[in-house]
């Protein structure tokens, strides 16, 4: 099945392990985070580093190791998290990346714009905060 809209699964560990990790009172591993959003071991693994790397996580190795928040959830925004794995996001016309069209103009119009516009400002306008109750 087609699916307009997706997540790239490394966003979408990065989104919902900062969410558990922000609501823990205690270290997450991840083995835990794993289990608890069904992903690969080693995904978790990749992408926890990139969001330590960002400082916004803190981890510590061994058997009471795991992962703590290290920022202000209130101030931490959705988009800041997800650009952290993914990129910052760009907002074009062309779905394709084209400088022209073949055809003269876009047949969706300004649709891939206005769907990156509309993501981007919804990721900036919440925070992890508003998820952890």
């Amino acid at each position: 099945m087609s699916k307009i809209v997706t997540l790239s699964e490394a966003a979408s560990i990065a989104l919902h392990s900062m969410v558990l990790i922000a609501r823990s009172e205690v270290k997450l591993n991840v083995n835990q985070i794993s289990e608890a959003i069904e992903s690969s071991k080693h995904h978790v693994a990749k992408v926890m580093q990139r969001l330590a790397k960002e400082d916004f996580v803190s981890s510590n190795r061994g058997p009471s190791g795991g992962f703590v928040l290290k920022c202000d959830p209130e101030k931490l925004s959705l988009l800041q998290i997800y650009e952290a794995i993914e990129g910052k996001i760009a907002i074009h016309s062309c779905p394709g990346d084209k400088r022209t069209c073949v055809i003269g103009s876009c047949m969706l119009g300004d649709l891939a714009k206005t769907m990156t516009r509309e993501f981007k400002n919804y990721m900036e306008s919440h925070f992890l905060s508003e998820y952890i109750n």
